[in-house]
C-alpha cells in the first residue's frame, strides 16, 4: 500500500507518516517544503526520527509547485493521499494572508489535480475547526453553517472543502475532509498553545489569555487525531449517491477553559506561571466543541487520551526536547 502524505516534517503529518510506517503493511512518501514559519531545527528533528524507520521516504518539495508535485505524484503513484501540509496559524493569517493562498489554495488545487488525472483510492485532507464562525453553536456539528469564518486561515479551510467537494462530484474522486480540533502533544509546533505556555512558564515570562483565560478549547491528543486519520483512510466514502465527499469532526468533545489548562501545566512543571489576563482578540473563537457522532458512527471514533495523561505526555517529551530539568 503506498501512501502519499504532503506535510510530513510538520506535527501531525510527522506522526501520521510514523504510525503509517510502524504498520510494517505501508510504502510511505512524505514531502515537506521545511518552510521557516516555525522552527526548522524542529522539523528536522522530526524527520531524523522518521529516519530512523524503514517503508519510510522523504523529498523536500512544495505542493503549491504544480509542475514538481505532479512530477513527484506521477512517478509514486500512491494508493493513498493524506494532504496534510498547509500554511497554519489563525493569527499569522492578519500578517502574511498570501502564505494562506498560495499553500491552502494554490497548493490544495494542485493536490485535487494530480489526483484528478491519477485518481487514488481515497484522499483525506485537513480541515480545520476554524471553518466554525461567528454564529455557531457548540457542540459543533458538520451540518452547520460555515459561511462565516472568522479568520483568513478559516475561509481557505473552508475554501478547501469547497475545491474538494467540487472534484468529488465532477470527477468521482473519493474524498474525505478532516476538521481538527486543537491537536496536542509531544513534537508540538512552537506557535501553538502547550508549547508557548510551557516555555513561559519555565522562562518566567507573562502568558497573555485573551478573554480573560475563559476561552473553551476542545484539546485533543495527536495519538487520537492519528487513529483516527488513519482508519479513515481505509474506508472512503460510498460510490454513490454522488458526490464520493464527505465532511468529519475530529476532536475530544470535552471542550476546558484556557486558564484551567495553564494551571494543569503548572502543576505538572513544578512551577507557577504569571498570567495577563486580557479582553477577546479579533479572530479568536470564544469556544471550540466538536460533535463526533458521525465519526464514530462511520469508524467508530472514540478518544482515548484523557487531557491529564496527554498533557503528562507532553510535559515529558517538552522536558528532554527542550532540556528542561
Amino acid at each position: 500500500m503506498k501512501v502519499l502524505v504532503t506535510g510530513a516534517a510538520g506535527f501531525i503529518g510527522y506522526h501520521v507518516t510514523r504510525r503509517l510506517a510502524e504498520t510494517k503493511r505501508c510504502e510511505v512518501l512524505g514531502i515537506d517544503n521545511l518552510n521557516d514559519y516555525y522552527s526548522v531545527e524542529l522539523k528536522r528533528a522530526r524527520l531524523a526520527e522518521l529516519e530512523k524507520l524503514e517503508d519510510v521516504r522523504f523529498l523536500k518539495a512544495d505542493f503549491a509547485d504544480a509542475a514538481a508535485f505532479r512530477g513527484i505524484y506521477s512517478h509514486f503513484q500512491p494508493d493513498y493521499v493524506i494532504h496534510l501540509g498547509a500554511q497554519a496559524g489563525v493569527r499569522y493569517s492578519m500578517e502574511n494572508p498570501a502564505a494562506y493562498v498560495r499553500s491552502n489554495l494554490e497548493g490544495f488545487a494542485n493536490v485535487l489535480e494530480a489526483c484528478r488525472h491519477a485518481p487514488p483510492k481515497h484522499l483525506v485532507f485537513a480541515s480545520s475547526s476554524s471553518v466554525y464562525g461567528a454564529g455557531a453553536t457548540v457542540p459543533f456539528q458538520e451540518d452547520a453553517d460555515t459561511d462565516q469564518p472568522i479568520s483568513f486561515y478559516g475561509a481557505t479551510k473552508k475554501s478547501n472543502e469547497l475545491m474538494a467537494h467540487s472534484y468529488a462530484h465532477l470527477f468521482g474522486l473519493m474524498i474525505t475532509g478532516l476538521r481538527f480540533f486543537t491537536v496536542y502533544g509531544p513534537w508540538s509546533r512552537p506557535d501553538m498553545a502547550p508549547t508557548i505556555f510551557s516555555k513561559a512558564i519555565c522562562g518566567g515570562t507573562p502568558i497573555r489569555l485573551f478573554n480573560h483565560g475563559k476561552c473553551r478549547r476542545d484539546f485533543t491528543y495527536i495519538d487520537d487525531i492519528v487513529d483516527g486519520v488513519v482508519k479513515v483512510l481505509l474506508y472512503p466514502p460510498a460510490a454513490a449517491p454522488v458526490p464520493p465527499f464527505r465532511i468529519f469532526n475530529i476532536g475530544h468533545n470535552r471542550p476546558v477553559e484556557v486558564l484551567l489548562f495553564v494551571r494543569m501545566l503548572e502543576q505538572l512543571l513544578g512551577r507557577t506561571a504569571q498570567v495577563e489576563l486580557l479582553p477577546p482578540q479579533p479572530g479568536d473563537m470564544l469556544e471550540t466543541g466538536a460533535d463526533i457522532s458521525r465519526l464514530h458512527a462511520a469508524i467508530g471514533f472514540t478518544p482515548r487520551v484523557s487531557l491529564d495523561d496527554g498533557l503528562r505526555h507532553f510535559v515529558e517529551w517538552f522536558k528532554t526536547y527542550h532540556d528542561v530539568k
